[in-house]
């Protein structure tokens, strides 16, 4: 067993960069221990991991039986781990009128069959232990498809289906899985700060969504209190649009 002085424990996949480092710290300054996992970010992930007083753990999510044995192995480790956050993701540019098979491999294994089964076997864990929180991150491009991207978008809809599947099957009561849709929040991509600028204002409230608050929406989600199989859109409304491309380009076209 690891030590973690009282503290529950909250796994947070890609939790050293980008949105997962924003969910990453959130936790922790809520007072929980949070094991930072990384794919390839060795050095980012133990620097916050030293500077939230957490863990850090490797594992490559392509490798899917990989990933499922790491959460046995953190199973042992910390028998107060109450949440998983699954963060991590791989975005490449593909479209509707040719997929690339290469993208859509990783994607698929990276984006979808790693969190699913993670989130089976954090859900096997003992049947004595705490409440469990599978909470899957997902994108607002679920309800505001366009073509761009098209083995991500495939991949984030394979995993939002994983949702409402996981919770009806849940073998405690206890036991939650939840969504959390993003809309654009980072510069990604090829993208300048600037232009992620004026994209990530293509939405209902003309603003940009901040990494903090879909890190609040996870920790919120944590606690417990919407019934097990839903999710929450943190996305200023982008995903009450219909937006025929991905705001990198609609915005270099000066559409809306």
């Amino acid at each position: 067993m690891t030590r973690t002085d009282g503290r529950p424990a909250v796994l947070v996949t890609g939790g050293a960069r980008r949105i997962g480092a924003a969910i990453s710290r959130c936790f922790a300054a809520a007072g929980w221990h949070v094991i930072v996992h990384y794919g390839h970010s060795a050095a980012q992930a133990e620097e916050i991991a030293d500077e939230l007083d957490g863990s850090a753990i490797h594992c490559d999510l392509v490798d899917a039986e990989a990933a499922e044995a790491m959460v046995a192995h953190l199973g042992a480790k910390f028998p107060d781990w109450r949440v998983i956050v699954n963060s991590a993701s791989v975005f490449e540019r593909d479209d509707a009128v040719r997929m690339d098979s290469d993208i859509y491999r990783k994607a698929m294994r990276v984006n979808a069959e790693a969190p699913a089964r993670m989130a089976q076997a954090f859900l096997r864990l003992d049947p004595d232990g705490p409440p469990r929180r599978v909470i899957q991150v997902t994108d607002q491009k679920l309800a505001n498809p366009n073509p761009d991207f098209f083995s991500y978008t495939m991949s984030k809809h394979a995993l939002a289906a994983t949702i409402p599947m996981l919770a009806m099957d849940a073998a405690r009561s206890q036991d939650k899985v939840y969504g959390v849709a993003p809309g654009a929040i980072l510069a990604s991509h090829d993208q300048l700060e600037t232009e992620a600028d004026v994209s990530h204002r293509l939405n209902l409230l003309k603003r940009r969504t901040g990494a903090d608050e879909i890190a609040e929406a996870c920790r919120w989600l944590a606690e417990g209190w919407l019934e097990s199989g839903q999710t929450l859109f943190v996305d200023s409304g982008q995903h009450l649009l219909s937006q025929p491309r991905d705001v990198i380009f609609l915005a270099r076209s000066g559409g809306s």
